[in-house]
């Protein structure tokens, strides 16, 4: 198949997604954040401490409203889930690392921790959770937002992937493939 022609179906497949979920995602071996992130990366592969899933819609909630509450404060490092939780401020980074620990204890699949864009307009990269169920996709914010919200609430031109994390393995999201070929 010719590059060109590989390239269109690739662009066919971005135009056609609608949410996080729907992005692709493709396996790398490196990302420009993996230094920086060398903190948290224990927590990123640790093995689930449940072998259920006792993880529910309400309770996810109730993580993310007790996080949202932590006031605000960018570090330039990536706190540990014990830093954020201390009652210091702490940023996107910090609430979404928290997240995917307590979700990872509990028994969650299908987790990945999220670098993006917030919106289309944004000039800085955010940190979220994108959380695939059964019961549909999620978005899960503690920085900005009180509860899961699904992909067809956050919209098309929010929550921009652009690498995600999900144990041992990184991603990176397509249309950053593309606009940097």
């Amino acid at each position: 198949m010719k590059k060109t022609s590989l390239l269109a179906i690739l662009l066919l497949c971005i135009a056609a997604s609608s949410s996080f979920a729907d992005a692709l995602l493709f396996t790398v071996n490196a990302t420009p954040y993996d230094r920086q992130m060398s903190r948290i990366h224990p927590v990123l592969t640790a093995s689930s401490r449940s072998a259920a899933n006792r993880v529910s819609l309400p309770l996810v909630n109730q993580w993310m409203s007790d996080l949202r509450s932590i006031p605000y404060g960018f570090t330039a490092i990536w706190k540990t889930p014990a830093e954020a939780q201390n009652g210091a401020p702490a940023d996107c980074k910090a609430k979404a690392v928290a997240l995917y620990e307590k979700m990872q204890e509990n028994g969650a699949t299908n987790v990945r921790l999220v670098i993006g864009k917030r919106t289309s307009s944004s000039r800085q990269t955010h940190a979220w959770l994108a959380w695939e169920t059964q019961g549909g996709s999620y978005v899960l914010d503690p920085t900005f937002n009180w509860v899961a919200c699904t992909s067809t609430q956050v919209g098309r031109a929010n929550y921009q992937p652009l690498y995600a994390y999900a144990g041992n393995k990184k991603f990176r999201a397509a249309s950053t493939l593309v606009a940097q070929n």
